[in-house]
């Protein structure tokens, strides 16, 4: 698989769709002291963004209600977070995402990872306006002040939202991989800083070259010599990067598995919630 043709999503339009008859489904759903929880799953699981949208102007129109707010009110935890984000267009659930991980007491470093790692340039855009209209707040300056050193640096390289799109160049696709390993070699802050600059502006086609001809030049996979050149969160960043290069369902389906284990751990990270309340249709 080319790393540019992305998997299908699992969720399609509901074929035959009625937002009113599912405006009442859900509002069954969510009466009396219990709720139908496999009735919510069936429902907003099994339709697309725009249709859920849709519904919830039916469920406004006919029942004269705000279904987020019924969501809220009657779940709880963590079933509540994602049936209530299946609600949000997915760039107003970034930013909800990335204000929280932010705002918070300390800051959840894989949450921004996992967003600013896999996003589109279009994506990016729509995220930093939603952000700005919710919270009034200017998410590259947010970042800047909430994260520090390289870490930093690559995430607001990144969330600049310039990375260039369907160019190749063999030629500098060897240049940038020699580069890459130079930058493993003598990890200096101007190679590090060479090294995230390749990985957040080269388009998505380029870094599969330059990920072959660094393979070619050091015998070695970019993923195994970043993780023995680097650590911290700065290294999970790069590594997250080109795990969404080479193919970003399977990073993402990466990341739900570990959540499932740190979960059973009792270390569960809030951010993957992002993945499972996200636009499915996109990955």
């Amino acid at each position: 698989m080319f790393c540019g043709d992305y998997v299908q999503g699992t969720i399609f339009p509901a074929p035959n769709f009625n937002p009113v008859a599912d405006a009442q489904m859900l509002a069954g759903a969510l009466q009396g002291f219990g709720c139908d929880k496999d009735m919510l799953v069936a429902v907003l699981t099994q339709r697309s963004t725009a249709q859920r949208l849709t519904i919830a102007e039916a469920y406004q129109s006919v029942l004269g209600r705000d279904l987020i707010g019924d969501l809220r009110e009657k779940l709880s935890d963590h079933f509540k977070d994602v049936m209530v984000g299946l609600m949000y267009p997915p760039s107003s659930y970034d930013a909800h995402e990335l204000w929280h991980a932010m705002k918070g007491a300390g800051t959840e470093e894989n949450c921004l990872i996992d967003i600013l790692a896999s996003r589109t340039n279009g994506e990016i855009f729509q995220m930093r306006e939603a952000y700005y209209l919710q919270y009034g707040s200017n998410l590259q300056e947010d970042i800047y002040s909430e994260t520090s050193g390289h870490f930093r640096d690559t995430l607001m390289n990144l969330v600049q939202g310039t990375r260039e799109e369907g160019y190749t160049d063999p030629a500098m696709a060897a240049q940038d991989a020699m580069v890459l390993w130079e930058a493993c070699q003598q990890k200096t802050g101007e190679h590090k800083t060479m090294l995230q600059m390749i990985l957040c502006n080269k388009s998505y086609q380029q870094l599969w070259l330059v990920f072959q001809e660094f393979q070619n030049i050091s015998g070695q996979d970019i993923v195994d010599a970043i993780n023995e050149c680097y650590d911290g969160y700065f290294q999970e960043l790069l590594v997250a990067i080109v795990l969404c290069v080479r193919d970003k369902p399977a990073y993402f389906a990466y990341r739900l598995y570990s959540a499932i284990h740190n979960f059973a751990s009792g270390h569960y990270e809030k951010a993957l919630l992002a993945i499972c309340a996200g636009d499915a249709e996109d990955y």
